[in-house]
């Protein structure tokens, strides 16, 4: 039986956002193919076996940002998600002095900062309400198209109605703050609250992760709100992890998209995207050709608007904004299977604790951090990593056998291209290494338990999961690669150039992390145009 070869909408890629789209698109009626260049759906939010009996997280390896009114819309709990939160916020190990909890309740985080620094825990509510006012205005404006500054008086008159939730949400005494933070960096933020390293070093990791930046950067207070933006089961901030991994969360809403009769092709890579009679057609690896009203791109904006279009359909200026699109977050990618838990010299003990279901940071002061980005950007890539260890397994018995453990180690700044001619594959055993040596500094028998290593380098990242330049979250997250301006100012509200075709995915506002936002937000669009237009498929 032939395949049907003409929908209202086609999808390119099955990440989250690409399924988020394609469900949205279909409750609305219209007829939806989502393709999908790779053998399995997920995108980079997958989860596989790595080593007999072990099983993680491949990419994406931890949930907070995915948006509420997706997981209700979609009721991805009906079709198997269940999200848990972590015992303890996250645990800040030292290698010859205490450590650092940082829990879930701010009372028992102001008694742990207080074994540090009294003053410290007396500012840490102050610090937390200064937090929570700056991202309830952000948080308000995720699921809502941004607004174009160069869309004429109505978007003028969106900019106007604005400023009363700014008052409401934010607060005039706050503006200074909020200002302060988006505009400049993270570093100096905490440094004006705090005096602690270690509490400074665990606070401002969130500034720098996926980021290839020092924590003093300009825009790197942004990437520190970005991370503060999220919750898991009603707890604002919080951070939780899907049971079976993150694949749960693409597998939950493929199901919910099928049932609206979305029809996913794995295994199907798209070769070009051309413009005929009214439709768009879209060519696949096979000579497929399916034609469809409109086409939401769930793939990083270089490859959409240089790989699979006509150069001649797409403005010269715009064409020249996407060329210089920044993308590179300089991040490495670790699962390990353990035979036992990391035991912490800060902290001894190899039994299961409240630490070892947190995230553990590796990241001891804000010297650290910015040290760590000066190495990268002197001799290739950083001496001394941030990173951050997860070790789901605490949380989720069926990703390791009875005993034995899975780790997650998200590890900062490894850039894509390496000096001197280096290529990743002859560099990327020695970052293994490295990596591996770091957290053993902190728990001595860390590198003896270890049975097999899954790594992926920034070169892995890009061929493996298309994010070009190893970026995860699609184009780095600066003030002038946001909002009204991501990714290009004018085309910020999922549009293109052409028309018919629309962004989807994290190079769309409000940008990376598994939020589905993006997706959320492009369909909306797009069920707008397409019911303005004649011509639905029956």
């Amino acid at each position: 039986m032939s395949r049907r070869d003409q929908f209202d909408v086609v999808v390119i890629g099955a990440g989250h956002n690409g399924l988020v789209c394609a469900y949205y698109l279909a409750e609305a009626g219209f007829s939806v193919v989502v393709l999908e260049r790779s053998d399995r759906i997920g995108g980079a939010a997958i989860t596989e076996e790595f080593h007999p009996g072990f099983r993680n997280s491949v990419a994406s390896y931890t949930v907070s940002l995915l948006q509420k009114t997706i997981i209700d819309d979609m009721q991805l709990a009906c079709h198997g998600l269940r999200i848990v939160p972590r015992p303890l916020a996250n645990f800040a190990p030292q290698i010859d002095a205490p450590g650092l909890k940082l829990h879930q309740e701010v009372a028992a985080t102001v008694a742990a900062i207080g074994a540090h620094s009294r003053a410290d825990a007396e500012h840490y509510p102050e610090f937390l309400a200064e937090l929570a006012a700056i991202t309830r205005l952000l948080k308000s404006t995720l699921l809502e198209s941004p607004i174009n500054l160069r869309g004429g008086w109505p978007e003028w008159w969106r900019a106007a109605k604005f400023l009363p939730r700014v008052q409401r949400l934010l607060g005039v005494r706050r503006l200074g703050a909020f200002r302060n933070v988006m505009t400049g960096s993270a570093g100096d933020w905490l440094d004006r609250w705090f005096d602690t390293a270690l509490l400074k070093g665990a606070l401002g990791f969130d500034a720098v992760v996926g980021h290839y930046a020092s924590p003093y950067a300009a825009s790197s207070g942004y990437l520190l709100l970005h991370h503060a933006l999220g919750e898991v089961n009603g707890a604002q901030g919080a951070w939780g992890h899907a049971l079976g991994g993150m694949g749960a969360i693409t597998q939950a809403m493929a199901a919910a998209a099928e049932t609206l009769a979305v029809e996913i092709r794995v295994d199907t890579p798209v070769r070009r995207i051309c413009a005929s009679a009214g439709n768009l057609e879209v060519h696949t690896g096979s000579g497929e050709v399916i034609r469809a009203r409109a086409v939401a791109a769930a793939i990083h904006p270089w490859t959409l608007f240089t790989k699979l279009l006509d150069q001649r359909d797409l403005p010269a200026a715009f064409l020249e904004r996407i060329r210089a699109w920044r993308s590179e977050s300089a991040s490495f990618r670790m699962n390990v299977a353990l035979s036992e838990l990391p035991d912490f010299s800060c902290l001894p003990g190899r039994r299961k604790a409240e630490h070892h279901g947190s995230g553990i940071l590796i990241s001891p002061s804000l010297n650290y951090l910015q040290q760590a980005y000066r190495d990268a950007r002197t001799q290739g890539y950083s001496s001394a990593p941030v990173i951050e260890l997860l070790i789901p397994s605490t949380l989720d018995a069926s990703l390791a056998p009875p005993g034995a453990h899975v780790a997650s180690l998200f590890c900062q700044h490894f850039p894509r291209v390496l000096p001197a001619g280096r290529s990743w594959s002859e560099q990327k055993q020695a970052a293994v290494d490295l990596i591996i040596r770091t957290v053993s500094d902190y728990a001595p028998n860390f590198s003896a338990s270890i049975l097999a290593v899954q790594a992926l380098s920034p070169e892995d990242l890009e061929q493996r999961f298309g994010l070009v330049g190893g970026d995860i979250f699609h184009g780095q997250m600066t003030l002038d690669q946001l909002y009204w301006a991501r990714p290009v100012p004018g085309y910020a509200q999922y549009r293109s150039p052409l028309p018919g075709l629309y962004l989807c995915a994290s190079g769309a506002h409000p940008g990376g992390g598994v939020t589905g936002a993006p997706g959320h937000n492009a369909a909306r669009v797009m069920i707008r145009d397409l019911d303005r237009s004649p011509g639905r498929e029956p």
